[in-house]
């Protein structure tokens, strides 16, 4: 995985939610998080695999929404946010955070009813593979979210760190088919990129949030969208 290292460093968990949902980061935090559980629901009673948890952003969310989850993370520092959130939350209870290596899943065939990731797949080396297991693991449902290849992305790109692997939609069709899963449904969202949206106020934020999404309907909206949202089922 790229930036391993970067990662699992005790500062970066610290900072990762307030450098990336604060301002107008937190209409990504909210897109991201309806995505979820648009994907999931019902929620109730359903057990899920959360790959890449970070600081439980999503795990949490879901506990609180009655699903039996398992949020699998390489980073300590990480998972320790995120246990700090579910005490918070009063969900601690009823969740685990597991430190763990998602290209080697600990868990049976068929374990869970639905596996997901975000924030993940654009700093996979080996994609393929990383999808092939999260399918093994899940019974139902596979989702997860890619930075796309033809977007504002990649008028950025080679600035960040780590970069980030872009995919164009054959490659993410290919690799659903190679794995076993079939399409089930997909959406594609902001025209604009994070980073802009993260450098301004909320309150401006907003205003283009509403021009983005307006672009967005449009047959040239979706097809310049930066993000993609797939949900994918096991054949």
């Amino acid at each position: 995985m790229k930036g391993q290292e970067w990662y699992q460093a005790d500062d970066v968990a610290e900072e990762y939610d307030t450098k990336r949902f604060s301002r107008g980061g937190r209409l990504i935090d909210d897109r991201e998080k309806q995505a979820v559980v648009e994907a999931v629901m019902p929620v109730e009673g359903k057990r899920v695999l959360e790959i890449a948890c970070g600081t439980g952003r999503f795990t949490v969310m879901l506990a609180e929404r009655g699903a039996d989850i398992v949020g699998l993370d390489i980073s300590a520092a990480m998972l320790q946010k995120g246990r700090e959130k579910a005490q918070r939350a009063g969900v601690s209870d009823h969740l685990q955070f597991m430190r763990g290596d998602a290209a080697r899943l600990p868990f049976p065939d068929d374990y869970f009813d639905t596996v997901f990731a975000m924030r993940f797949f654009h700093l996979a080396d080996t994609p393929a593979s990383f999808l092939s297991e999260m399918c093994r693991v899940s019974r139902e449902q596979v989702f997860f979210d890619t930075f796309n290849r033809f977007s504002t992305r990649t008028m950025y790109n080679w600035l960040l760190p780590m970069g980030s692997r872009l995919y164009s939609e054959g490659e993410v069709l290919r690799m659903l088919n190679g794995a076993g899963l079939r399409l089930h449904d997909e959406a594609h969202d902001f025209v604009l990129p994070y980073g802009f949206y993260r450098s301004i106020p909320n309150t401006v934020a907003e205003t283009f949030r509403e021009a983005d999404r307006s672009l967005g309907e449009t047959p040239l909206g979706e097809r310049l969208a930066s993000v993609s949202y797939w949900d994918a089922r096991v054949e």
